[in-house]
This record gives structure tokens, sequence and C-alpha cells, in this order.
């Protein structure tokens, strides 16, 4: 509800989310969403309403991941899947230059970096929150360090965030003050002479990165161009930016009601008190920080398998290596940037040696990056509460419950073996 009592939410009946679909397609907007492959939820191409799990959830615990029938026809009723949005961002497999060897010398072509404008259907306030740091990671920081193919595929993208009502066994957003809700704000609109206009869709509006506190408990708000909550029959749907405001334009959809609006509100606050894990973040960087000998190393080292699912679904981890590959005639070679995983044994192998030969070293890195040293290095958390490190771990283990092991025993150290 806005400031002057007006509703700032619009009612889309579950008919009409085609209408939407063909108009991003329209606008030359490639739409990524979920839809059932293999036996899981994923974020693929679709075309239609028809392509979404309609009708289907999951269900996650700790290394254990299913879908199912629901008792109704939701068209978002699960929670995430083994794929993150981070993919279409920071691709796992990026060629940086190509060279070959033409009359005895060398020619060189620079990647052509030309992502495609994409519009991201169903994505949940915890992955807001993880573009949002990734956007920490890649973009510019003090006039440096800008990432050029995740700077052009960010301008470019069109997000649709769906508030969370069905959170799976694993997830922790509400700790983190990630979720389940998506943040208000108020939408940027162009401005005309003497009048307001839409924005055009094709330049979306500047939107604010979140960076997440040490105390998230009051985060700043959430970007996105349109926001969705599943009624019985509709979805509540209001604009975050310029972008989505001509849109939702474009639609003329009738304004929702109050009763409408807090029905939705009710729902997802309703989800916020659902969460399958929960974690006691109080002063968390600091515990991590002067808990580095804690004997809790060696327990999850010695379960670990150091195979890098966690790292591979985390919707925020960014690690990567470069390769030069050349082909077996010795006349193309090319540049390529792929994932990699601190968990990998030669992720730390520098001259003169490996500074983290074993799991424990390993594992112990990656919490406490992850939970600790991210705000040290982007004055953010590198995690969300999504959940996915739990569920996709072949041996079950969970964060939440290896912080709160550090927690109990605060300050212990390991023995020193004679």
């Amino acid at each position: 509800m806005s400031t002057s009592g007006q509703s700032d939410s619009w009612i889309l009946p579950k008919a009409r989310l085609d209408d939407l679909i063909c108009l991003l397609l329209a606008e030359g907007f490639e739409v990524i969403g979920p839809r059932i492959e293999q036996q899981a939820i994923v974020y693929d191409c679709i075309h239609s309403a028809k392509d979404l799990p309609v009708g289907w959830t999951d269900r996650q615990t700790p290394g254990s991941y299913r879908v199912e029938k629901r008792q109704d026809d939701a068209y978002f009723g699960y929670a995430v899947g083994p794929h993150s949005w981070k993919k279409y961002l920071f691709p796992p497999m990026l060629r940086l230059w190509q060279a070959w060897r033409t009359d005895g010398r060398f020619a060189v072509r620079d990647a052509m970096l030309d992502p495609p404008r994409r519009a991201l259907l169903g994505v949940r306030a915890c992955e807001l929150h993880a573009l949002a740091v990734q956007d920490k990671v890649f973009l510019d920081r003090a006039g440096q360090f800008t990432d050029p193919y995740y700077a052009k595929a960010r301008e470019r993208l069109f997000l649709i965030a769906v508030e969370c009502e069905a959170p799976g066994g694993t997830c922790f957003c509400a700790s983190m003050g990630t979720g389940p809700e998506v943040g208000r704000t108020k939408p940027h609109r162009a401005r005309g002479e003497g009048s307001e206009v839409s924005a055009d869709l094709s330049s979306p509006s500047v939107r604010r990165p979140l960076p997440l506190t040490p105390e998230p408990s009051s985060p700043d708000p959430v970007f996105f161009d349109l926001a969705l909550t599943e009624l019985d029959e509709e979805f509540v749907i209001r604009p975050g930016s310029g972008a989505g405001q001509s849109m939702l334009d474009r639609l003329g959809l009738t304004l929702a009601s109050p009763e409408q609006e807090e029905a939705a509100r009710r729902r997802v606050e309703a989800a916020s008190q659902m969460m399958g894990r929960s974690l006691d973040v109080t002063d968390i960087r600091n515990l991590l920080h002067r808990n580095q000998e804690h004997p809790r190393w060696d327990e999850v080292a010695s379960r670990c398998l150091a195979c890098t699912n966690c790292t591979l679904v985390c919707p925020t981890c960014f690690c990567s290596c470069v390769e030069d590959v050349t082909d077996l005639s010795l006349q193309t070679t090319e540049r390529v940037r792929r994932w990699d995983s601190c968990f990998t044994p030669e992720f730390a192998r520098v001259h003169g040696g490996n500074f983290r030969p074993n799991i424990r070293g390993r594992y112990r890195q990656w919490l406490t990056h992850k939970f600790a040293s991210w705000f040290d290095q982007f004055e953010v958390s590198g995690c969300v509460g999504c959940g996915r490190c739990i569920t996709w771990c072949p041996v079950s283990i969970d964060v939440t419950e290896e912080i709160s092991a550090i927690r109990a025993a605060d300050g212990q150290r390991e023995e020193k073996k004679s």
C-alpha cells in the first residue's frame, strides 16, 4: 500500500500469465524460468506458462531431493532446485580470446561479449540477494575490477521475482534476513517534460544493489522489475522499476484490493515460520574468525568428500580458473575461464607448495569465507540461506549444524598432538 492510501499492487489472473510471457518474448527477451527436467525443478528457456512446474513441489532434506505432486495447481509451489541464476551472468565456461596461426603469424581475436537480453521468471527473495552479492563481486568497485561480460549481462536482465510460500526443508533465509518476502521499493519512473512517463523496456532503470550487513535484521530494499505473490486464482503483482511499471501499464490490469494485498502478505508471513532450518547469526563473523582451530573442523573434514557440489549449486560462489587450450594441430588456441572450487586439491597450489593440502583446511576456508571474511572482502554476507549446499551435499553436511556446533563450544581449541 502506498503512502497515499492507493494500492501499488495489481491483480494478474493466472490465465493471463501467458500474456506477460508473450510481451517479454515480443520485446526480444529470452525468458528463463522453472521447469521439470530429469526429476528436478531447474531453470531453462520457457515459452508459455505450460512449461512451468504447475502442481509440483520439491521435498528437500540434507543430502536428499525429490519432486512430487501437490494437492493443488500452484504455479510456484516449490523452493529452489540445483540450478542458480548465476550461470546466466557468470557462465560455467567463457571464452576470453582465440588465436590462430596464419602465414607464419598469429592472429588474435577477443571474445564477442554479447549476452542475450534475458527475463528471469521466478526469482526468489534469497536469489535476488544472491544477485546483489554477485554485483558486489563483479561490478565496479572503486573504479576497478568490473567483469565486462557480467556487467553487460546484468544490464540486460529483466527480473520477475516470486515471493516464496513453500520453503524447503533446508531453507534458512529468514535467519539470514534475505526472505521469504521480496523487499518493497517504490518504482523509479522516467520523467518527461512536465509529466511522468513510463521507462522504455529496453532501458531498465538503475536498480539498487542489496548489501547484507553483519546484522541482517534490517537489510536495504531488494531490487526487481516485477514481484509476484501467488494466491489461489491470481497473482498480486507490483513493480520495482520503471521497466516493470511500463510492463504493467501494457497489461492493463486492475488494482489489487486491500483484502487481496492482505492475503498475499499473510501467505508470505506464514512462509517465514515454515523454514526447515534456522541459524543464529549473532556476531557470526567474529565467531568464525576466532575459532580457526576448533576441533569441529576435523570432524566435518572426516565426512567431507571435497566433491565441490556445495560450491557448484551455491548462488554466490565465484571461484574460477583461466586455461589456455591448444588444438591437436597446434594451429589454434584459446583462453577460457571456467568455474573452479576452493575444494579442488589444486586450487591452493602456488609456487613452492599447496597452502591448503587437506580437506580440513579447504572446508574451513569455504565456510569461514562464506559467513565471515566475505564481510571483510565485500562488506556483505556470502550466504543467502537458500539451503542448496545442504540439500546437494552427498554426505548431508549441514552448514547450520556446523556453525551451531562451533558456537556451542566457542573458544575450544584442538589439542596439539605430540
